[in-house]
């Protein structure tokens, strides 16, 4: 084990995220078969032993790929032999609804939550590494994203745990190599028609060679501070929005927010007034700002879910028809 000073890292990574469970506590370990999720399997069963935790693997067959039941076969025997001797097979059918990468997440997430329900584990463990991290927030900055989406992933959300976002995708190859793991590569990991591929194979190494060595490190720093102020505005925002009512909401006092504390209270006032999560975009947030902002007599705002915003003697009137 001296001689494998990359999985050293993978597996001090994993057991500095472990403080968070008990003895007894289950946890699920994602696996795809590729080097980042891989390396993780490895720690996690070697610091999850330790620590007197039940470890049970889950690989997710998106039925995507010819051969993929295999591939999914194939890392439950590579689990069982790293020491993890329950493995969950979670075959999903993905509907495709905004894309091939989102509408394959979405299954992923959805599968993997119900699983980590049925089974009472109190985390899913993913292998994104810091390299994800900086694809996620160039993405991020090519969609116009907010500060939410620019602090990318974070290490704890929910019931999901990521250990390895300090290190890189390099660090999670040496540490297979080094185990003499024999690692998957997932062929749309390769196909240029999806954009994280090509952030990873085209934008991202030109800016290395621009700019100099370092830019995912730094990106993911960015990520680290953009979560720290976003968490801030959101529960200031939080605060605000606790005392409103939830239809006829007075307009002065939003017009003297913030317009980082306002529109993020707008966002929830729309969500509460019934439009279905993670439908509103930048453009209706706006519109409805518009209304506090740049009145000058325009009607009412058509939002998702059928929500109507409108203002009407100094308030904000929301309702669901």
């Amino acid at each position: 084990m001296s001689q494998s000073p990359n999985f050293l890292k993978v597996r001090s990574a994993v057991r500095e995220s472990l403080h968070l469970l008990e003895a007894g506590d289950c946890i699920l370990v994602a696996v795809s078969g590729g080097a980042d999720s891989l390396a993780l399997a490895a720690a996690v069963a070697i610091e999850g032993k330790e620590l007197a935790l039940k470890v049970i693997g889950a690989t997710v067959d998106h039925q995507l790929q010819k051969n993929s039941g295999a591939q999914a076969q194939e890392v439950a025997v590579q689990l069982s032999g790293l020491g993890i001797e329950s493995t969950e097979i979670l075959e999903v059918d993905v509907e495709i609804v905004n894309g091939m990468e989102a509408s394959a997440r979405t299954a992923r997430y959805q599968a993997l939550s119900e699983l980590a329900a049925r089974v009472e584990a109190k985390y899913v463990l993913l292998g994104h590494t810091r390299d994800d991290q900086a694809e996620s927030v160039l993405l991020g900055l090519a969609r116009g994203s907010g500060t939410r989406s620019l602090s990318a992933m974070a290490e704890v959300n929910g019931i999901y745990l990521r250990p390895l976002l300090s290190l890189t995708r390099e660090e999670s190859v040496g540490a297979c190599k080094e185990l003499g793991l024999k690692f998957w590569n997932d062929p749309h990991n390769e196909d240029t028609s999806y954009t994280r591929v090509r952030v990873r194979k085209s934008v991202l190494p030109v800016i290395e060679s621009e700019l100099g060595p370092g830019i995912s490190a730094a990106l993911a720093r960015s990520a680290a501070l953009l979560r720290d102020d976003a968490d801030a505005l959101d529960a200031l925002a939080e605060e605000v929005f606790a005392e409103l009512p939830e239809s006829d909401v007075e307009i002065a006092p939003l017009e003297l927010l913030p317009r980082a504390i306002r529109t993020r209270v707008l966002r929830s006032l729309i969500y509460r007034a019934g439009a279905p999560a993670g439908t509103l975009t930048a453009e209706h947030v706006a519109a409805v700002e518009a209304l506090i902002t740049a009145w000058h007599g325009q009607g009412e705002v058509s939002l998702p879910g059928n929500v109507k915003v409108g203002r009407i003697s100094g308030r904000l009137s929301l309702s669901s028809r």
